[in-house]
This record gives C-alpha cells, structure tokens and sequence, in this order.
C-alpha cells in the first residue's frame, strides 16, 4: 500500500459500522504501520479516535514483541542482554538494544583497569563492587520495590536502583564481558550469582548483588535455605541458564503489575511468559523477589 492509501485507510477508523474490519486490515499490516498510527493520533483531536489508535498501536507492539521472544527462544536464549532488552521493550518499545550494550561496555571498561593476571577470585570481585556499588552507586529499590520500573534493565542503569534479578544481570553481563566464571543462581526469594573458579584448589562462592557484592558460602546459602524452611534442592546451588533468568524477570514484572492493581498488563506478560515455559499463564504462588 502506498502511504496515501495507509492514511485514508486509518481515515476510516471514524466510522463505526466499518471500524471492526478497517482495525483488522490495520493490525494484517503489521508494526510497519505504527508510524501513520502515531502520526494520526498527533492530528486528532478526538479522545476517543486517540484510544482507539493507542489500542491498534499497542496491539500491534504487543504482537510484534511475542514474535521476537519467540525468536530469541527458539535461538537458544543464550543472548542475556537480548533477552532483557525485549522484556524492557514491553513497557518501552522505543528501548534501544545499542544503548544497553554501551551501558554494559562501559561498565566493563571500568572493570577492567582496575584487574590483574595474579587477582585472586574474590579480589576480581573487589574489583567489580568498587566500580558497581562505590564508583556507580547501584542499590537495592526498596522504596519501591514492587515497581515495573525495577524489571526494566535501561531504567535500572539510568536510576542505579533495581531489585536482586535485575542488579545481577548488570553484575553477570559485565562479568561474562570479563571472561569470569560468573554464573545466575535462582534461589527462592533472592537472585544470586555464584563465581566457580576453574581451579580445583578454590571453592566456588556466591555473590549477593542486593547487598552491595557481599561474598557468600555454601554454607550461607544452606543456612537461608533452612530459614525459609524449605528442603535442599541442587538448583539452589547451581548455576541456571539465561532462559531460566529471564523467566524469572517476567515473573516478577507480572507480580509488579498484580501488586498495582494492573490485571490487564499482568495478564499479557503471563502471556509472554508462556512463550519461554510451558507452564500455564496463571499469576505466580509466591513473589519471585522479597526484600
């Protein structure tokens, strides 16, 4: 279609005996269309045509977002970042993928003046909290620890506050970038990483990110298991898998939106969460993340 006919066709939204079949013909047209959507809702002045273009044009990202989730699975979901970036893209569409990765490059630049050869692991991971949690200031968000904004990874490097999952994937983007053996870990309740050195002489170790880096033991993780009374499963130790990580970042966005009362916006990252899981799109037992 030409842009003439595009716009006359969206002209048509107004009439409302055919408004049902021009919206179908609008949505057949895919993403390539947005930008006539938003430039018609520039020119109105109706609040109702407005609605109706801001509905289009969220179903249209909406739709064009499950694809490319499903791209990413079906590639394997081993790009961290990608994987991050469509999530944020749900509340954001105009994220930009480059910007994070400049972020996450400059991080590991900063990083990366302050190694050695001879480090030590745990001095690596000196290393990262005094450029993370001392040169940048990133924290914990518990003012608002249930805000969708705490989900979103561009938000997150912008405000330096996010929640355990989210300060983690900076912490584990910038690591790997590093070449460090540096892993997530889903405990119940709180994200952590766990660093295994590839020398046998060393134990491998965890890093909480949501307090500030601070260097755990196996046997602090045995102990907090204890203490939410839950029996020991492997997976608590263990590194998991970039799928896994993003699984849990649509799981506590969902929450983040049950808890604000949004139910429609709940329900659609239910819907993504399904593309990554064949678990059904019901809302989660239990938070993902607690303070």
């Amino acid at each position: 279609m030409t842009n003439k006919e595009i716009k006359a066709l969206i002209s048509l939204l107004d009439d409302p005996e055919i408004a049902p079949q021009i919206q179908e013909k609008i949505q057949s047209l895919g993403e390539t269309i947005i930008p006539f959507l938003e430039e018609s809702w520039e020119e109105t002045l109706d609040s109702q045509q407005q609605q109706r273009l801001e509905d289009l044009i969220h179903h249209l990202q909406f739709e064009g977002l499950q694809q490319r989730l499903r791209v990413w699975r079906d590639s394997g979901g081993e790009n961290l970042l990608e994987g991050m970036w469509l999530l944020n893209s749900y509340q954001y569409p105009d994220a930009d993928l480059q910007s994070l990765n400049k972020a996450i490059e400059q991080l590991r630049f900063e990083v990366w003046t302050l190694l050695r050869p001879d480090m030590l692991p745990t001095e690596q991971v000196q290393a990262l909290n005094h450029v993370l949690f001392r040169v940048h200031k990133f924290a914990a968000n518990t003012q608002n620890f249930h805000s969708p904004a705490n989900s979103m990874l561009h938000r997150v490097l912008e405000t330096r506050r996010g929640n355990p999952l989210t300060l983690c994937v900076i912490y584990l983007l910038v690591a790997q970038r590093l070449e460090l053996p540096v892993f997530g870990v889903n405990l119940p309740n709180l994200f952590v990483l766990t660093f295994r050195p590839e020398t046998p002489l060393i134990e491998p170790f965890y890093i909480n990110c949501y307090n500030r880096g601070l260097i755990l033991t196996r046997t602090d993780i045995e102990h907090y298991i204890v203490q939410l009374n839950l029996t020991s499963n492997d997976i608590f130790y263990e590194p998991c898998s970039h799928l896994d990580i993003v699984r849990r970042a649509l799981r506590n966005l969902q929450l983040s939106f049950e808890k604000l009362q949004e139910p429609a916006k709940a329900t659609e990252v239910a819907q993504l969460l399904t593309i990554l899981t064949d678990e059904p799109a019901t809302p989660p037992a239990a938070p993902e993340e607690e303070e």
